[in-house]
């Protein structure tokens, strides 16, 4: 090789590493730039809910009350935790929050999943018919859960009108749980269904071709490659409902407040109840922790799961 061309050889090697020190520079900065920008917000967002969620883990292991100080609460190790779970209202809560987001979030994903299909077809007025399916979803849920309260209002409820009885659907603890649990269903299926919709809308329509070639009838097409294909949307969906479910409050508050005779009294009704009723702070806070604890152990199982799905 002769000398000009080695020296064009190092000019080039030079100019190379000079635009990558550049990039690597301009990448810096825009990192530093975006750390900079989110900076403000990320303080804000701490001190809005990271202070009070230290204080509720500081009140979960003291017994503070309303007129002591505000770090004045005596410490008590575990003991509001020992007491929850020695307390049969706090263990029937337990039990009635786990078989409601098990009923409501089965019902919402199997009445999801069908909605998705009948609307995946494409039929006049289709169009129409999907808006109107986020109706539900559009009201709040206080309004929603009150328009149905005035539905089940026994002696001039709409519902009681056309099965010609008198029941009172909300005070009997046979038909009260029942009751907040169709609203749920009524008002969280299309969220369900707008995902599942989304779902089959972007799935690959050549696995089905190919299948259809090959002689598969609708339902073998629709459990061997429908389904496999629509199930990161199916764990979103189920991992969404399932988080909200758990922690459902605004329909139970609106239609029962808990009752009648706890039937209706899921973890965050007696959270509220113990906290803003009876003001004993230091038992709703370790019951508040509870519910978080539970709810970012479903987090990690679903996330989990996602992972070993995508890696196989």
């Amino acid at each position: 090789m002769s000398g000009r061309n080695v020296a064009h050889a190092v000019l080039v090697g030079v100019r190379t590493a000079h635009r990558g020190a550049r990039a690597f520079h301009r990448l810096s900065l825009d990192r530093a730039f975006t750390a900079i920008a989110v900076l403000p917000t990320f303080v804000v967002m701490l001190c809005i809910f990271g202070i009070p969620l230290l204080f509720s883990l500081y009140l979960s292991f003291t017994g503070w009350a309303l007129d002591q100080a505000l770090l004045g609460g005596r410490f008590v190790g575990l003991a509001n935790y020992e007491d929850l779970l020695t307390d049969p209202a706090f263990v029937g809560s337990l039990g009635i929050t786990f078989g409601y987001t098990a009923a409501t979030v089965a019902a919402q994903m199997l009445l999801g999943l069908v909605i998705a299909l009948l609307l995946n077809i494409d039929l006049p007025y289709m169009r129409i018919l999907r808006t109107a399916l986020v109706v539900p979803m559009m009201i709040t849920p206080i309004v929603g859960a009150l328009c149905w309260k005035l539905l089940l209002e026994p002696s001039l409820g709409f519902i009681n009108y056309l099965i010609g009885q008198k029941i009172v659907w909300l005070g009997m603890p046979a038909t009260a749980l029942v009751s907040v649990w169709v609203v749920s269903v009524w008002q969280n299926t299309p969220y369900v269904a707008l995902i599942l919709l989304a779902g089959l809308r972007s799935l690959p329509s050549e696995p089905l071709e190919a299948a259809a070639i090959d002689g598969a009838n609708w339902r073998q097409s629709f459990w061997h490659i429908t389904l496999p294909l629509l199930r990161p949307y199916l764990l979103v969906a189920l991992l969404l409902r399932v988080i909200f479910e758990f922690r459902a409050f605004d329909n139970i508050y609106a239609l029962t407040g808990g009752g009648p005779a706890n039937a209706t009294m899921v973890l965050s009704m007696f959270t509220y109840l113990t906290s803003f009723v009876r003001f004993d702070f230091s038992l709703g806070a370790a019951a508040s922790w509870i519910m978080l604890l539970i709810s970012m152990m479903t987090c990690v199982f679903f996330i989990v799961t996602i992972r070993r799905r995508d890696a196989h």
